[in-house]
């Protein structure tokens, strides 16, 4: 397993924001993307991203090979949201772990949901996805998207021993177009692209994030 660099770790929130006028738009409107509605909301907001980010979607489509296609799951996250998802599943892993210090915990829980001040979702500049065939049935990545590290064993980590030929082949495929195109994995979940947030400045060294949290 490569190093892992987690969202809890400190590198990570002290990465500066520039603030990009980017705004947030609906996937849905680019004639581009097929969306998912596993995550859809009363308002829409899991099919927002920034500019920059959906215009990169699209240029790494654009490179996959002919018959393959992403299929986009969720983007936007509203800050209250991530902050539910972050506590929701730190109390699973206290409860199932009543020796861990909240520091293990916290640490443990970055590794499937990001804590709400640098969370990429909240900023709009991450993305949950995978890839689909011509019929749009969805590809063997080795996990379900979104598979929790204990419901996966750790395959849901992105260099994980022991998944199929087939789910590494795919998931190298759907690497080389988004990292083509300027994102960066968290390694932790296959599915999770960004750009321009804290990780992807951390990632590849620019000085500092182009997205912050996004109110709407």
């Amino acid at each position: 397993m490569r190093e892992i660099i987690l969202m809890s770790d400190p590198k990570v929130a002290a990465i500066p924001v520039a603030h990009c006028d980017d705004q947030l738009l609906d996937v849905r409107s680019s004639n581009g993307l097929l969306v998912d509605e596993r995550q859809q909301d009363g308002t829409g907001a899991f099919a927002q991203l920034r500019a920059g980010v959906l215009d990169r979607l699209l240029d790494a489509q654009a490179a996959l090979p002919d018959g393959l296609r992403l299929l986009f799951v969720e983007g936007y996250r509203p800050p209250p949201l991530q902050s539910r998802y972050f506590d929701e599943y730190a109390a699973e892993l206290r409860a199932a772990n009543p020796d861990w210090p909240d520091e293990r915990v916290r640490s443990a829980t970055s590794r499937y949901v990001s804590p709400p001040e640098i969370a990429p979702h909240s900023a709009g500049a991450a993305v949950d996805l995978t890839l689909v065939d011509a019929d749009g049935r969805e590809l063997d990545l080795g996990t379900r998207i979104n598979a929790s590290p204990e419901e996966s064993a750790g395959a849901c980590y992105t260099h994980a021993d022991g998944i199929g030929a087939q789910a590494r082949a795919n998931r190298r495929l759907l690497s080389d177009a988004l990292t083509g195109a300027g994102l960066v994995n968290y390694p932790t979940e296959w599915w999770h692209w960004s750009y321009g947030d804290r990780y992807w400045a951390l990632a590849t060294g620019a000085p500092s994030a182009l997205y912050g949290p996004a109110h709407r």
